[in-house]
């Protein structure tokens, strides 16, 4: 049967039929999927009947929608940045690299799925499965990276100053190529025998094996965790803690200023350097907010695995799956709203897509604090 062809609702009525009574029949979430995909199914998922159709209707068309707008909108942004020259700057790469990971995780991952639901089963085999997963794992890590790093250049920005080494074009590139294969190699590492990529419990996407009962597989998991959630975590908590703090102590000593000078305010060119720091920093704070609110009931199920598997459900991994591919969607419609420089590029090329004008200034706020830090000399 082709993967698009008729989808089979017999093993849900199966069970219900046993749930209402009657007898016959006692199938399970791993007894409805195909015969080449059973050696990767733990045995934890036959303790649960087959999800109800709607689930599966819900999640499929749930993914398709995001898929569309994170491709088309990860799309665009990449467009803008990339043909617009004010905003070709070593700072804004690294957003165009977030925007690019973000692309490419909805577009491999998004069809597969919407395809898998209409079928209620994984269809694509065991090869596939272990590639969907690692791709998505692979996308996964190098867009927490990105926020990592544009959370420590908004830190070198605004914490350090005229004493902080600008960031250049080449060391963007350096940071972006290093992350890249930082993030390859812990994804890679299922395929030679460290944990490996299974179905997950909902049965119509792949990810790590966070099942197995031996701690040589755990290990996987706990140091892929650390080294791709909690370090990212802290090192964003301490970029954006010192952040605040210097950005308050200008704050007040500009209001001093101002009180001795006996004016209403004070603000110089460097104060509005700050300024747009500043907002540019509550974007990117707002981007990793939503990354980690994305993430992290993913990070739980798969803690819950390996520390208590009997608690984890079908229905649960469906919500994991859909939150945290649903990252995707949000640093395009971010960005969209809080970067005035990619707002005016926006109004001059999709005109239609913009509710309201944006005054066209000459240099934006953002641009010209990113300019200004680029031309501060080295320390």
């Amino acid at each position: 049967m082709s993967v698009l062809g008729e989808p089979s609702f017999a093993a849900w009525a199966s069970q219900a039929g046993v749930m209402a009574g009657r007898q016959g029949g006692n199938l399970s979430v791993g007894d409805i999927v195909r015969p080449e995909m059973l050696h990767m199914v733990d045995e934890h998922w036959f303790q649960y009947p087959p999800l109800n159709p709607l689930w599966h209707s819900m999640l499929g068309f749930a993914i398709g929608v995001l898929g569309c707008i994170s491709v088309s909108g990860n799309g665009m942004v990449i467009y803008i940045f990339s043909t617009t020259k004010s905003l070709r700057s070593p700072s804004n790469l690294l957003v165009v690299n977030l925007a690019f990971s973000d692309f490419l995780m909805m577009f491999t991952m998004a069809p597969p799925m919407v395809i898998n639901c209409y079928n209620e089963t994984w269809v694509f085999g065991p090869l596939f499965c272990e590639i969907y997963a690692l791709l998505g794992s692979l996308f996964g890590c190098t867009s927490i990276w990105t926020m990592t790093l544009i959370a420590l250049d908004r830190y070198n920005v605004i914490v350090k100053g005229l004493s902080a080494k600008p960031l250049t074009s080449k060391g963007a590139l350096l940071r972006i190529f290093l992350v890249w294969v930082f993030s390859a190699g812990w994804t890679i590492a299922p395929l030679f025998g460290w944990n490996r990529y299974v179905p997950e419990g909902n049965m119509t996407v792949c990810g790590t094996d966070y099942l197995s009962k031996g701690w040589f597989s755990r290990s996987y998991i706990l140091f892929y965790s650390w080294f791709v959630y909690f370090l990212p975590l802290f090192a964003i908590i301490y970029s954006y803690w010192f952040i605040v703090q210097a950005v308050a102590a200008h704050e007040a000593n500009m209001r001093e200023q101002a009180k001795k000078m006996n004016v209403a305010s004070l603000r110089s060119s460097e104060a509005a350097q700050t300024s747009a720091e500043c907002k540019l920093a509550k974007v990117a704070l707002m981007t990793i907010s939503l990354w980690f609110m994305a993430w992290t009931p993913y990070l739980v199920i798969n803690y819950a695995g390996i520390f208590d598997g009997s608690k984890i459900s079908p229905i649960a991994t469906i919500w994991s799956s859909l939150f945290a591919k649903a990252n995707a969607v949000y640093n395009p419609i971010v960005y969209g709203i809080s970067h005035p420089k990619y707002r005016q590029a926006l109004q001059k090329k999709f005109p239609s897509l913009v509710c309201a004008a944006e005054p066209d200034d000459t240099v934006s706020q953002t641009t010209a604090a990113t300019a200004a830090s680029e031309e501060k000399p080295a320390a």
